[in-house]
């Protein structure tokens, strides 16, 4: 079968190179269709396939590999034609760095990462090129292959990001995807600046995707790279609307650099503040980012036992009544089971991690307590309409608490007046 293969690409030698690259990574292509992980995506991707011949030689190289292979699957081939038509479009325009960049980036997987890049721009050749592109420019400026060796120090001021910024990983998915935990309710982000809640986020993104994933891709013997997120909102409050600014750099920096790293987004612990904001945002998201988000009843624990088993369930998502703020956000909890703790595995393991690169780069001595400075990209217009939409919500609601509380006053008042 190989022999064949290789006659067939030395047949398309006068083909354009974009056909060449789709030829060479049908291995890969084929491993995506048979997990049937993506899909027909608009007219974009139709009207591409029309607009290039060559696709049915690659369609044809397909069958002759597999004759049982489902024709439906080929609308899924279009993205992967895709990818070979923005590879080509990146490889002859780029200089050398960002190509470097772009291989620490998609750590073996340039399929992937492209396919990824195309998602967010609905298959948007053109776009999803821009989109790379500012991602790679925006990783070199900010030297975002080197944050892994940088350490937040001194160690005592590190746990205090992380006793305000709690986020945690508490194991594996059935399928092998990380379950990242985030107490978006009591996280205060007050012990530090901007610039270290950023570059620690940026750390555990980097850490998620160079260590994390190919490390469970060897344990679970499939592809891995994306997680998902469990968002306990224990806790969330009107004054927490001086964090927009905050969430909304760090939403934007997800959204242009690591888009479609998160599967699904579970919703847990939620109060009649989340619910009465969700009500308003939900429809201003994207179908595709909607389709991802869960709202679940309570601490969620029997909805996500079905797709992880108990020992990485979230530690607010144990028991009913067990959100990350019950104990002070479970400080009286053991290091083992409070993933958000400096003390949990995890974040040992990050820890260690991050040190011993900033010492393997002899850059420990050069290390003083000052944060890794990375730009602010511009919000993304749907993340700006978002954050405005929330803030304007957080402001009737509170206009609606002060209102409640006169009315409750006027009342007490009253009942004096009548004794």
């Amino acid at each position: 079968m190989k022999t064949t293969i290789f006659m067939i690409k030395d047949e398309v030698e006068s083909f354009p190179f974009a056909f060449k690259v789709a030829i060479h990574s049908i291995p890969g292509v084929l491993k995506f269709l048979q997990k049937d992980s993506l899909h027909k995506n608009g007219d974009h991707i139709a009207g591409y396939h029309k607009a290039i011949p060559e696709f049915d030689g690659i369609k044809s190289v397909i069958q002759f590999q597999n004759p049982n292979f489902r024709k439906s699957s080929f609308d899924s081939m279009y993205y992967h034609y895709y990818c070979s038509h923005l590879f080509f479009k990146f490889v002859v325009s780029v200089d050398v760095q960002l190509l470097n960049t772009f291989e620490i980036m998609h750590q073996g997987d340039p399929i992937e990462a492209l396919v990824r890049f195309l998602k967010a721009r609905d298959g948007n050749v053109p776009k999803a090129y821009k989109m790379l592109v500012d991602c790679l420019d925006w990783r070199i400026q900010n030297k975002i292959d080197d944050i892994l060796s940088k350490p937040i120090v001194p160690a005592d001021f590190y746990r205090g990001v992380r006793d305000s910024q709690l986020i945690g990983m508490s194991g594996y998915t059935k399928e092998g995807r990380p379950v990242f935990a985030v107490g978006v309710g009591l996280s205060t982000y007050d012990k530090a600046s901007i610039h270290y809640y950023v570059q620690s986020h940026i750390q555990i993104n980097e850490y998620r995707d160079r260590i994390i994933a190919p490390a469970a891709m060897k344990k679970f013997e499939r592809h891995i790279s994306t997680c998902i997120k469990v968002l306990d909102m224990t806790g969330l409050k009107l004054s927490q609307l001086s964090q927009l600014k905050l969430l909304t750099v760090i939403s934007s920096i997800d959204d242009l650099n690591y888009p479609e790293k998160t599967d699904s987004y579970y919703i847990v612990n939620a109060p009649y503040i989340f619910s009465a904001c969700w009500k308003v945002v939900k429809p201003l998201l994207q179908e595709r980012t909607r389709k991802k988000v869960q709202v679940l009843s309570g601490c969620g624990r029997e909805e996500l036992l079905k797709i992880m088993d108990y020992d990485s369930l979230p530690h607010f998502c144990k028991s009913e009544g067990s959100g990350s703020g019950s104990s002070k956000h479970s400080r009286t909890r053991t290091s083992d089971d409070n993933c958000f703790s400096l003390d949990h595995g995890f974040h040992q393991e990050l820890y260690n991690y991050i040190n011993h690169q900033a010492e393997a780069m002899e850059s420990r001595a050069m290390v003083s307590q000052k944060s890794f400075h990375v730009a602010f990209p511009e919000p993304d217009p749907d993340d700006e309409m978002i954050a405005q939409t929330i803030e304007s919500e957080f402001q009737k609601l509170s206009g609606q608490n002060e209102v409640a509380d006169k009315l409750d006053d006027l009342t007490v008042n009253e009942d004096k007046e009548r004794k």
